[in-house]
């Protein structure tokens, strides 16, 4: 069977890393077309819109996407295509998985949880405005409904059943934000008496920040408001190896669309040097959501063995705190090569070994921050 999947390039390395997944993912042997659609700053000066329709379109018709990233101006600039996107195709959950896997540099390696996140609401809602007209002061409007809530939460303990997680937390601040937050810990308390078989918690967005990083080893699901959900899903890219190895996902009722966590990184554009591996595991994630499963775990053992033999790795892998031993960086498109070269020799019958969790410095790749 073909399956048709959107490709939208992304801005700054976008290109080189979707490139990459791109390779891998033909590679695999399952097989695709690719219907490739600009979007961000390329289609600015091709069409004079960050999203043009036709994006939108392109995913509609084939309810598939693998998506690059796309820069987001600070402070100034159009509006995230990002938001924008989520919003128009109402793709409310976001799945970043955090797993374990950049070897010797992995600070926590028994790190394996999900971070579910409402993705069309909440502080993330775009309802602001300035209060004076000396703007020396500025509102923006947390919007949080009991329908989005519940869609959210139901979708995080259903995924949670489906994968065999044995626990969802919900992160919330309802002490502080007393109705926002009170009516997510409704919606959550009241949801989670429906999976009885599934163990439920709470914890407050700041103790959930401290627990994270003491023993993240005893969260499996969490699921959380829009905001909350970016900044927690950060922390345990972090805990798991960086945002160079942390993949995700967008859902809706019948779309997927799949992107890095990481930013665009435009000062490495070009350079042929950025970590391709999160783009990769999105096309892990794809092929799950595919039911195709043996490719997506040809996929995840190729890239763990990749770096863990820390042969041909881009620059951030090679850092010290990642490795022990001096390691020369290979390119982007290097490291995509030696994953795909390495898809039909991996054995699936024998289990991974364990990192080391020697406690390195948990190096960042600084290209991937913006």
């Amino acid at each position: 069977m073909r399956h048709r999947v959107t490709l939208i390039p992304g801005d700054g390395i976008g290109p080189e890393v979707t490139g990459a997944a791109r390779l891998v993912a033909e590679a695999t042997g399952v097989s695709f077309d690719w219907e490739v659609v600009e979007a961000g700053e390329s289609a600015i000066r091709a069409r004079g819109t960050p999203l043009p329709e036709e994006v939108l379109d392109s995913i509609r018709r084939n309810r598939l996407a693998l998506k690059g990233p796309i820069t987001t101006p600070i402070g100034g600039g159009f509006r995230s295509v990002n938001v924008a996107l989520r919003q128009q195709l109402d793709l409310f959950a976001s799945v970043r998985p955090a797993r374990a896997i950049a070897g010797e540099g992995t600070r926590f390696p028994q790190t394996n949880l999900i971070v579910v996140r409402e993705a069309t609401e909440g502080l993330y809602s775009g309802v602001e405005h300035w209060v004076d007209r000396d703007h020396s002061a500025a509102e923006t409007v947390n919007v949080i409904t009991r329908k989005a809530s519940d869609r959210i939460i139901r979708f995080a303990f259903e995924l949670a059943r489906r994968e065999k997680r044995r626990r969802v937390t919900a992160v919330h601040k309802a002490n502080i934000m007393k109705t926002t937050g009170a009516l997510f810990q409704s919606a959550f308390r009241e949801m989670a008496t429906h999976y009885p078989d599934i163990a439920s918690d709470e914890r407050l967005v700041d103790n959930m920040c401290m627990q994270l990083v003491k023993k993240p080893e005893e969260y499996d699901v969490i699921v959380t408001t829009n905001l909350f959900g970016d900044i927690l899903s950060d922390l345990c890219a972090g805990l798991a190896g960086g945002l160079g190895v942390a993949p995700g996902a967008l859902y809706g009722d019948s779309l997927a669309v799949f992107e890095p966590v990481h930013g665009s990184a435009p000062k490495y554009a070009g350079q042929d040097k950025a970590n391709p591996v999160a783009e990769i595991l999105c096309v892990e994630l794809m092929l799950r959501h595919l039911g195709e499963l043996e490719a997506a775990d040809r996929v995840w053992r190729a890239v763990w063995e990749t770096i863990a033999e820390k042969k041909v790795v881009t620059y951030d892998l090679a850092l010290p705190g990642y490795t022990e031993r001096p390691v020369p960086p290979s390119s982007c498109s290097a490291m995509a090569r030696e994953i795909a070269r390495k898809l039909p020799l991996v054995d699936l019958s024998t289990p991974l070994p364990q990192p080391s969790g020697r406690a390195g410095p948990a190096a960042m790749d600084p290209a991937l921050e913006a």
